[in-house]
């Protein structure tokens, strides 16, 4: 990308890749070599300003939605700071580091990791707004598949259930304490909703009946005019959306994706169904192995295969449920500033579930509780249908 690629900033919403750059560098430097590393000098003082993202017990920041006024530093000199924290890192943990520092490195490569994620999706939204509609990686689209096969059913006796990460291997503060939960009997769909069945959701006026949406879903349609998913647009050969690799056909067997809680929750209603609790997602997928794509570069959802079971929980599309985020039984959040990771966002939001072609492989377990506003529809955010026995 060039300097200007890495320095625009779409919407309030995305940031600008040379700002994710920095601020996981900034993370680094901050939450570690300030603290750990003695003889650590500052690469730059104002910094600490520019890349601070929304710690208020650490100071000051540069407001979220003018991210993109930061053109300067450049994008080399982005690189350059990068470089010395790397160095500094390194040398912090080649020695006798303290086993808190040793931690919160770790914490700072998983906080990457949801970075290259956001990286992505915010690369996606920029360039859908470029009028030349740039691909980030160039490629042929896939073939399509004309029909996907009639989604099967795979039963859950429900009952108490243990939810929640056991402690073992790295997790985020919100994915605890493991907890019981009652379980009613439900179903899963064996695999995610097609762009094809949403296209029969459009054609039967699903964005036009009001008896489909929650109120706030309803309010969206009405000052936004939304009437299909994000990127999706309708020309003279049909149906395309904007995509890592540029403008393609939509594949009417592939997940839908780029659609917002409010609309998965109306269309789970127009099909007589219901979204997934979290805690009836992560009992389904507790004993899925997850295995990484063939493809990691591939960067648009493929449809399902044909082998029995539950399919794409992980690595195509992040999967809304109905459960709002809300901290687990015991929840305490960690104590300094990291404390304000995820604690103070359990409010407004819902829980997402899985992983998506544009996360980390290493980033995906079942436990793992992704969460967004119920508007937002940037993300690669699709749905597998609910329902009870």
């Amino acid at each position: 990308m060039s300097d200007a690629d890495a320095t625009v900033q779409s919407m309030a919403d995305a940031s600008p890749a040379k700002w994710h750059l920095a601020h996981t560098t900034w993370f680094f430097e901050t939450m570690v070599l300030k603290r750990f590393a003695a003889d650590y000098a500052v690469f730059d003082a104002r910094f600490n300003f520019l890349f601070n993202s929304y710690y208020e017990t650490i100071g000051a920041r540069q407001p979220r939605p003018k991210r993109g006024m930061i053109t300067r530093p450049s994008l080399d000199e982005i690189m350059a700071y990068r470089a010395h924290v790397d160095a500094a890192i390194e040398g912090l943990l080649d020695g006798d580091a303290d086993p808190a520092a040793e931690e919160l490195v770790e914490l700072g490569c998983h906080h990457e990791q949801q970075h290259q994620e956001l990286l992505l999706t915010d690369i996606l939204h920029l360039f859908a707004q470029s009028p030349v509609r740039p691909a980030y990686r160039d490629g042929s689209a896939p073939e399509a598949v004309q029909e996907a096969a009639p989604a099967d059913w795979i039963s859950f006796d429900g009952g108490i259930v243990e939810i929640g990460h056991d402690g073992r291997g790295f997790s985020f503060d919100c994915e605890g304490p493991r907890h019981r939960a009652l379980l009613e009997p439900f179903r899963l769909a064996d695999r995610l909703v097609t762009n094809g069945e949403w296209l029969e959701f459009m054609a039967e006026g699903g964005y036009r009946d009001p008896l489909l949406w929650l109120a706030d879903g309803w309010a969206q349609i009405l000052e936004h005019g939304w009437a299909a998913p994000f990127y999706w647009e309708e020309g003279d050969s049909g149906w395309r959306s904007m995509t890592l690799r540029g403008i393609q056909p939509i594949d009417p067997a592939a997940p839908v994706t780029h659609v917002s809680y409010f609309e998965a929750d109306a269309f789970a209603t127009w099909a007589g169904k219901r979204l997934p609790s979290e805690a009836e997602w992560e009992h389904a997928a507790a004993s899925l192995s997850i295995a990484p794509s063939s493809d990691p570069r591939r960067l648009r959802p493929r449809p399902a295969s044909g082998e029995p079971g539950l399919k794409q929980m992980f690595g195509e599309v992040w999967q809304w449920t109905r459960s709002p985020f809300t901290p687990y039984p015991r929840f305490k959040p960690a104590e300094g500033a990291v404390g304000e990771y995820n604690g103070k966002f359990m409010c407004g939001q819902f829980v997402l579930r899985g992983s998506s072609v544009a996360t980390p492989p290493e980033h995906a377990r079942a436990t793992y509780r992704n969460f967004f506003p119920p508007d937002k529809r940037w993300q690669f955010s699709g749905l597998r249908l609910a329902e009870d026995i």
